[in-house]
């Protein structure tokens, strides 16, 4: 048997640890399908600690394009696979094999105004449509992603499988000491600090964090608190600069850009509390990382952030900054709470596994390409 999965996207954040830990999974479980693993030509190199089954095969076409429409068809092709994998809701109709799509979340059709244009709105919905009509399966990582699925295309229950993320497991490891030391001094953590991490588009409401922040702060809740933003190039949305200047908050807020997992995982472990206000999330790791890192964690309230925090965080109106403020001075300064949010958090944290998913996503596998 013939099995492709499209793994363009494989350095890329949400989606690339997705694809990232799929096929690490894969490997380890499955010795004798043979995978055909669709990437981009600098990463072929990552098939070398993958089995001798999976084998690299270059794609230029980019994610997203007209040319993808045509090039991924005729490498599939030519590839002769019984079965393909799209892990991101892009399923070219010209696609003869069986397949799997995996639609995380549906935020394109939820908040439009985020895209860069009434024309990537069309191609996203048209895209998302034609895949969810199309695909023999769909993937989804909440039961909130699969509510929203069917509420916007027309498909039967039981075609959607809800396969939930997991975290990388180097967050479940034991902390080492001497690094977060070294991450300490690194960046001056001199002070308390609130953590943000994750991408800083729109959705992910910073604005208002920003704004409850200063709202802690007036408070007095904990001592010369900072709050500290680890994601995006702070140039690509100069409206939270601006934010931050609104506010006076400008030595006590950080953007610290992209870190590398040790790094964040020191982040994570440094902090007083980790806050997540996201409008919407499709699953939303950064609040499982926080908590297998012993960190309180205090999120939205919407969306499939409650069923991913399963009771383990402190649940906030992400709308309301005087919502956010109030759980943060909480996570901050209530004892017992705290205590309680880090049991829970840890042993909420341990009970995802991606081994545990891919065993589910490799059924789901065998059963479309067999059929």
């Amino acid at each position: 048997m013939r099995i492709a999965i499209d793994a363009r996207k494989l350095r890329d954040f949400g989606i690339g640890t997705y694809i990232r830990n799929i096929l690490m999974e894969l490997s380890r479980l499955d010795r004798t399908t043979e995978y055909v693993v669709l990437c981009r030509p600098d990463d072929l190199d990552t098939g070398d600690v993958l089995g001798t089954n999976f084998r690299m095969v270059p794609e230029t076409a980019p994610p997203y394009s007209v040319s993808e429409q045509f090039k991924i068809p005729l490498a599939l092709e030519r590839e002769r696979v019984q079965m393909v994998h799209e892990p991101h809701y892009v399923l070219p109709p010209l696609v003869r094999c069986r397949s799997v799509v995996t639609i995380h979340d549906c935020i394109h059709l939820m908040f439009p105004q985020y895209l860069p244009g009434r024309l990537a709105y069309v191609y996203a919905k048209g895209s998302m449509w034609s895949a969810a009509r199309k695909a023999n399966r769909i993937l989804t990582v909440s039961e909130a992603s699969k509510r929203d699925i069917l509420r916007f295309f027309n498909v039967a229950p039981e075609k959607v499988s809800v396969i939930y993320n997991a975290i990388d497991e180097r967050f479940l490891a034991p902390p080492n000491r001497t690094h977060m030391e070294l991450v300490r001094q690194r960046y001056q953590l001199d002070h308390p600090f609130v953590l943000y991490v994750g991408n800083i588009k729109p959705h992910k409401n910073i604005q208002r964090l920003i704004d409850a922040f200063g709202r802690v702060r007036a408070r007095g809740c904990q001592e010369d608190l900072k709050l500290v933003i680890i994601g995006d190039e702070i140039s690509k949305y100069p409206a939270l600069r601006q934010a931050v200047h609104k506010y006076k908050l400008d030595k006590h807020v950080r953007f610290l850009g992209f870190q590398p997992m040790e790094t964040l995982a020191a982040f994570y472990r440094l902090a007083r509390v980790f806050v997540f206000p996201s409008l919407y999330e499709g699953f939303g790791l950064p609040p499982l990382e926080a908590m297998a890192c012993g960190t309180p964690v205090v999120t939205s309230n919407v969306s499939s952030l409650p069923e991913v925090a399963g009771g383990a965080a402190r649940l906030v109106d992400p709308y309301d900054p005087e919502s956010i403020a109030a759980g943060i001075c909480q996570a901050l300064t209530d004892e017992p709470l705290r205590a309680d949010l880090i049991a829970r958090g840890l042993e909420r944290a341990r009970s995802f596994s991606w081994a545990q998913s891919v065993r589910r996503i490799h059924e789901i596998y065998m059963d479309v390409a067999q059929a």
